[in-house]
């Protein structure tokens, strides 16, 4: 895969989650895929409840793969309902933060796919606080 393109079985997989969405509130559905460092792929979208406190797309994707066993994530992908960039909210970025390494990669495409921008960690979450900062 280059950086200008995004597989259309991805692709696929990010609008069918996307579709699947429950966002009776915002209107805004989201879908998220990652895949793990064994190559296993998670799918996640937002769920809206009607305290407004909901759980995003990135979250229900990590939360999938760390049921898993899984710990390390290779790439994130992220789709929005529409042409504009939906990129991981802040306390999405920490959670990917947890699971990632330099080599991970964070791709936001717009609602049909097209691959909008393309990030590495430390592009979406400069100076991070991890793991490593907490004493052992």
């Amino acid at each position: 895969m280059n950086e200008t393109s995004i597989d259309t079985a991805i692709v696929g997989e990010l609008i069918a989650v996307r579709d699947r969405a429950y966002a009776p509130y915002s209107k805004h559905p989201v879908g998220a895929l990652v895949e793990s460092d064994s190559g296993t792929r998670y799918l996640g979208a937002n769920v809206e409840v009607a305290h407004y406190k909901s759980i995003c797309a990135e979250a229900s994707a990590i939360a999938a793969m760390a049921s898993a066993g899984e710990r390390r994530l290779r790439d994130v992908y992220v789709i929005g309902p529409g042409e504009h960039l939906c990129t991981p909210c802040g306390d999405c970025r920490q959670r990917i933060r947890e699971f990632a390494t330099p080599e991970t990669r964070i791709h936001v495409v717009d609602a049909r796919g097209r691959l909008l921008k393309c990030y590495t960690m430390d592009e979406l979450l400069p100076d991070a606080f991890g793991p490593e900062n907490l004493p052992t």
